[in-house]
């Protein structure tokens, strides 16, 4: 006879906003996507070219912008471009997303910082986007699709692409701190990174 007590008692105890949020028409629909929208990837940043030889181009392979739209065709994006590969159940990738973000603050108009989500789910990486402040443009790829393009299985990842398009480095050493990265980019693009 206490059993069905204790049940009766426990039902009366969940939250409010739990019950509600259960029976609300809009339970289950997204929130805003905290990444930027990928229409601008399309447009050139204002550095030129850096002179060096172009490398192997960018897999002709179309993906999913986080927030919508039309697929964007990787080889459509002009560089200088950095895209990092990254998932939210990679412990690497969640501690180096902020210092790719400070970089696409930090160079703005001269280079395109893009992150490339794979394996992994919307709502996960909205969180991660959301809990890290990560703004610049998302690709989705579920399916891992850029990663088997590449012939690479790293995580976490990340593609230097130069003005001409050209690939210059894949880097899969593990996480980059702020420092790595403005000497990878400096190295391979050419581009200082402002302090």
């Amino acid at each position: 006879m206490s059993l069905p007590l204790l049940l009766l008692g426990t039902v009366a105890c969940t939250p409010e906003s739990e019950k509600s949020s259960a029976t609300r028409p809009d339970a289950g629909t997204s929130r805003p996507s905290p990444f930027e929208d990928c229409a601008a990837l399309v447009a050139a940043p204002s550095a030129a070219g850096d002179g060096t030889p172009q490398g192997d181009r960018l897999p002709e392979l179309s993906l999913t912008c986080f927030t919508g739209g039309a697929p964007v065709a990787l080889r459509d994006i002009p560089g200088p471009a950095v895209i990092n590969i990254w998932a939210s159940w990679c412990p690497p990738c969640r501690k180096e997303l902020p210092a790719f973000q400070r970089l696409s603050e930090q160079t703005e108009g001269q280079l395109r910082v893009i992150g490339v989500n794979t394996q992994d789910s919307r709502d996960a990486a909205q969180s991660i986007g959301e809990d890290f402040g990560v703004r610049f443009p998302m690709l989705f790829d579920q399916g891992k699709a850029f990663q088997r393009a590449l012939e690479r299985n790293a995580f976490p990842m990340t593609v230097f692409v130069g003005a001409d398009g050209g690939v210059r480095h894949i880097d899969a050493s593990g996480t980059l701190d702020d420092a790595q990265l403005a000497e990878l980019v400096r190295q391979h693009l050419g581009i200082t990174v402002p302090a």
